[in-house]
């Protein structure tokens, strides 16, 4: 099968599509015909060993520690079960399924094994491939965090970072649990991050939310410039700050923090699973969650891929398709 496989860190041209062996399912995966994958920012951080300070030794086993651990990138994947193990019963061949890989990675290839207990479910019947796939890592990111804090009717929420993968689908749930939504973006992605139901829309070149002087019962802070010593003055009593990227330090004094401060402080490993899956994918199928997806790639042309996510210009997600999977929409 085709892959784009890396063999060193480094920049976006370490990448490189090649024809690798076809996974063989376990006794209890499944085999998935990939149609679409994103380039996400864990791709990003992954391939070029950009992780945040401190993380680097307890990153190394995982990536690698003088050369990548697992060559073929891509943490998510959408497409359609060819085979499945000898313990598999939930799924056959023929479902058409989203499914994340998480820190085991894959999704850039032709052919990819999931855990049937994974984080795996039916694809939304109302989507096509590459707009399902978007659902998944920005998807289960946000709502993990949302679900730490008990986001609940009437409650305030910033989002740190609105116009990524993690931030619209942040925006867009805390909207379904009732929150008053702000969001901070560029002025040129303002309009989108406000399509998405945010109430306000603030330029992070023209307003500073840590002295604006409104506060909020949760912070979600997306991109890793928000840490707790500028966000607390910002957060309610009992509040709580959501910290998707953190460096060592701020994973380390998190539970410190909250026991010092009384506002929730979370940071750290997320855990995906297939009931949360399931229910984004529901939202969607009821039109209550929409796919964002900055543009699309073809394999041949992950390089460029890559590059464009380095920039850090992305609105949403960025979605990478495999050969042949164009054609395959809504089924």
């Amino acid at each position: 099968m085709k892959a784009a496989v890396y063999r060193q860190f480094g920049p976006p041209d370490v990448v490189r599509v090649e024809e690798i062996a076809k996974p063989l399912p376990g006794s209890n995966e499944v085999l998935v015909k990939v149609h679409a994958s994103t380039v996400s920012a864990a791709d990003h951080r992954a391939r070029g060993r950009d992780v945040p300070r401190g993380l680097g030794l307890l990153a190394a086993p995982a990536l690698g520690i003088f050369r990548p651990r697992r060559r073929v990138l891509g943490m998510d994947v959408a497409g359609v079960v060819e085979a499945v193990g000898a313990d598999v019963s939930k799924f056959q061949p023929g479902d058409a399924v989203i499914a994340m890989l998480g820190a085991s990675f894959g999704g850039h290839a032709e052919y990819a094994c999931v855990p049937s207990e994974g984080a795996i479910t039916a694809k939304p019947r109302n989507m096509t491939f590459e707009d399902a796939v978007t659902l998944v890592f920005g998807g289960l990111t946000a709502r993990v965090f949302l679900g730490r804090a008990g986001v609940k009717p009437g409650d305030t929420v910033l989002v740190n970072g609105a116009s990524g993968a993690v931030g619209t689908a942040a925006v867009q749930l805390a909207k379904q649990l009732g929150a008053h939504v702000t969001g901070v973006s560029s002025a040129a992605n303002a309009g989108l991050v406000a399509s998405l139901g945010a109430d306000r829309v603030l330029d992070y070149s023209a307003v500073d939310v840590t002295t604006e002087g409104r506060t909020y019962d949760v912070a979600m802070d997306c991109v890793g410039n928000l840490p707790f010593e500028r966000a607390a003055a910002a957060i309610n009593p009992g509040g709580a700050l959501l910290l998707v990227v953190a460096d060592l330090k701020a994973i380390l004094l998190a539970p410190w923090r909250s026991r010092a401060s009384g506002k929730r402080v979370t940071a750290g490993r997320v855990r995906y699973t297939a009931e949360d899956l399931a229910f984004l994918v529901r939202l969607a199928e009821q039109g209550h969650y929409q796919s964002v997806r900055d543009r699309s790639y073809d394999l041949a042309d992950v390089v460029a891929a890559h590059r464009f996510v380095d920039a850090g210009r992305k609105r949403g997600n960025v979605v990478l398709q495999m050969p042949a999977s164009t054609t395959a929409r809504v089924s």
